[in-house]
């Protein structure tokens, strides 16, 4: 995976808006990778603090890191058994709405 890959990867995730979610396949595809959702996971591990990798989830709406639970909440998320509540409604799908 490279840097420019990576790069890409965080600057979409830094346009999610607060108080949304999305996921790994949606950034993929977004940055011209659309079957790397698992490298966009990879990516996040180890991103810059300025990257809201707590935004992104798997797409059927379950919090691959349970950790960002208490960050999704402060931001209004509801999250209950580790899966997103409303994640159709509160899915943000960068190729949609950029």
């Amino acid at each position: 995976m490279d840097e420019i890959f990576k790069q890409q990867v965080y600057e979409i995730t830094r346009l999610i808006p607060k108080g949304r979610v999305s996921s790994y396949g949606a950034i993929a595809k977004a940055v011209g990778y659309p079957n790397h959702s698992r490298h966009v996971g990879k990516a996040m591990g180890g991103c810059p603090a300025d990257v809201p990798a707590h935004r992104v989830i798997s797409s059927s709406g379950t919090l691959s890191v349970p950790e960002f639970q208490k960050r999704l909440e402060a931001e209004g998320i509801t999250v209950e058994n580790f899966r997103i509540k409303n994640f159709k409604k509160l899915f943000w799908d960068p190729l949609e709405e950029l």
